[in-house]
């Protein structure tokens, strides 16, 4: 039985689901979850993430996180953490970066949060002979604490499930998946008073995710207690705003959200707002840029410009990564870069935006 005819069956005994649950089932069901057993990266998968698109982001990220050790004073040891590590590339050019800065490698107690099974064993793969050796956790709540952090999560936070909220005649109304009359998956809505603003247009659509909250809130507290910066990059909104980002891609194509459940990476927007709204309130820290500012200002012009000198016949090709991370017709607009961090420091490339 398809993860589909589950569903079905599951809502005809059950009653309809919210957009967050049926999230999570598609995300990560054991048996036909997307990530639990057929997460596709790449350009021969269903998405690209930055790592994938140049060695040049995870260059820039390595270096930001070895200028944030320096200025946390080099503590030893450190935990590094990478939540939702992919197949490994971010962690691995990282850590090729932090090569050049031996006493950080060797500081660093090195920690993976991981949950998919498949996804844990390309990074296996890909982190082989590193110079530092990663452990794996299901959650940041397994990480030892008792030791400043220094976190990065690439595109995470899009994945973690939302509910959402439409404004109708009659006030909020929560949208859910239930069965259409040929007993097809189909969206509903049903009333929810007082679920978004008072002051929404009808057919506004108000999304809302605890999961992407609560992450804010954890890792704002941990930064908090024990120390640290954490750098959440990915694609969403640095303003609250109404819209419906819920989407599925297979194949480098969007696809219907409730047409192949766990064929698809199904995402939301990352609530930027919220997230670092939660930290906040848990005693840290929070800053927010476009994805393009931070790079720049970690200098990925001079990268690329040095990268083009050394490699000229690739020169037109490291143009066009440059541009696609950083452009505003790339991903330099609508991805976004948080830092979560230790009150009373300047966090690099922040600082001017603190």
């Amino acid at each position: 039985m398809s993860l589909a005819q589950r569903l079905a069956a599951q809502i005809r005994a059950g009653g309809p689901m919210t957009i967050a649950q049926y999230m999570t089932a598609c995300l990560h069901d054991p048996q036909d979850g997307y990530y639990a057993t057929r997460p596709a990266l790449g350009a021969d998968g269903d998405f690209i993430t930055a790592p994938l698109v140049s060695q040049m982001f995870g260059e820039l990220v390595g270096a930001w996180l070895v200028a944030c050790w320096e200025r946390l004073g080099r503590p030893a040891p450190f935990r590094l953490v990478e939540m939702g590590p992919g197949d490994g590339t971010l962690m691995s050019d990282i850590l090729r970066l932090a090569r050049l800065a031996p006493e950080f490698a060797a500081a660093a107690d090195l920690w993976l949060v991981e949950v998919s099974a498949p996804l844990r064993e390309a990074q296996a793969r890909r982190l082989e002979g590193a110079a530092v050796v990663p452990k794996w956790a299901g959650a940041l709540a397994d990480v030892p604490g008792g030791a400043p952090l220094l976190l990065v999560a690439n595109e995470l936070l899009d994945c973690l499930p939302a509910r959402q909220y439409v404004m109708t005649p009659q006030g909020w109304a929560e949208r859910l998946v239930g069965l259409d009359a040929d007993g097809r998956l189909a969206f509903g809505l049903t009333p929810s008073p007082g679920a978004g603003p008072e002051a929404a247009p009808e057919g506004a659509i108000f999304e809302r995710s605890l999961a992407q909250e609560a992450l804010g809130a954890e890792i704002g507290e941990r930064i908090a207690r024990d120390g640290g910066v954490g750098l959440l990059i990915d694609y969403g909104r640095d303003r609250p705003e109404f819209g419906d980002t819920l989407q599925a891609l297979k194949r480098h194509r969007k696809q219907p959200a409730l047409a192949c459940p766990g064929g698809a990476d199904l995402t939301v927007h990352a609530d930027f707002p919220a997230v670092l709204a939660a930290a906040r309130q848990a005693g840290s820290a929070a800053h927010v840029l476009t994805q393009g500012e931070f790079l720049r200002r970690l200098g990925l012009d001079h990268r690329a410009a040095a990268l083009a000198r050394s490699r000229p016949d690739r020169a037109d090709e490291i143009a066009r990564q440059r541009d696609r991370l950083a452009s505003p017709e790339g991903m330099g607009e609508l991805f976004k870069a948080a830092a979560i961090a230790s009150p009373g420091w300047a966090v690099p490339a922040f600082q001017e935006a603190a």
